[in-house]
């Protein structure tokens, strides 16, 4: 089965249908998904749906777009989070300077520093959106080694990958590495072994093609799938299975 390791059901465009279409997921043969959340009120979200369906699991974490109100003790309020059975890593955290109108950068470094002494305190790993802020991300992973993650939605360049795989960390990718104006997800894909490599929709973001334009959901993940296959030359099945485990492995499930 497929394993999407990036989705945020807690977003308000699946309030129509949220339960019908979660239900539906193992009939089409997504067998896991991770929900990170994205502030404290989506993290608590997170947890709540990961107690309702039995395939779906947590992340809580606070997202560079949402840090502009950060108080010290949201860290405890995760902290607290992250000890429900089915919290499975601190995510989504990071750096995006993609946003003029994002909290400022030194802000943003603070509370990913924060977080991520936060995984380490509770070995747990975490799931890092790095937007137009490479280095700046790098540098800051760097200063936690004993800490490891994923970097969804990979942009980095191939030397980039190539550090954090080195390091022990994984990269995930999705409907992004369909568009015709992918170049570096391809290359990366291609340069990278497949047991670094997780799948994700990011839904209800970033629709692969050929359904590009419409809400994303993680039915789609297969597309993604399929993507990664035809970059590597081997069956979408070995890209399939070996994702599901990568992903198990990577989150403890």
């Amino acid at each position: 089965m497929l394993f999407d390791t990036h989705a945020h059901y807690d977003d308000a465009r699946f309030d129509r249908d949220r339960d019908e279409l979660l239900t539906s997921m193992p009939g089409k043969n997504v067998g896991l998904i991770v929900n990170p959340g994205c502030d404290l009120a989506t993290s608590r979200m997170a947890v709540e749906m990961a107690r309702k369906y039995q395939f779906l699991y947590a992340a809580v974490g606070i997202h560079p777009e949402n840090c502009g109100d950060f108080d010290p003790a949201m860290i405890d309020t995760l902290r607290t989070l992250a000890g429900e059975k089915k919290v499975v890593a601190i995510g989504e955290i990071g750096l995006d300077y993609y946003w003029a109108e994002n909290p400022p950068k030194e802000l943003q470094q603070e509370v990913l520093r924060r977080q991520l002494a936060l995984a380490e305190e509770l070995s747990l790993p975490v799931i890092i959106h790095d937007r137009d802020a490479h280095a700046d991300t790098l540098a800051i992973v760097r200063e936690f080694p004993h800490v490891k993650g994923v970097f969804h939605c990979f942009a980095g360049s191939v030397e980039m990958a190539r550090e954090l795989v080195r390091a022990g960390w994984m990269l995930s990718f999705n409907g992004a590495a369909t568009f015709k104006n992918a170049r570096k997800a391809p290359e990366v894909i291609a340069a990278v072994p497949l047991d670094k490599l997780m799948i994700e929709t990011d839904a209800p973001y970033l629709t692969p093609v050929p359904h590009r334009g419409e809400r994303n959901d993680s039915s789609y993940v297969c597309f993604v799938a399929e993507q990664i296959a035809r970059i590597k030359g081997i069956s979408p099945r070995e890209v399939e299975e070996a994702t599901w485990e990568n992903g198990r492995a990577f989150f403890g499930i």
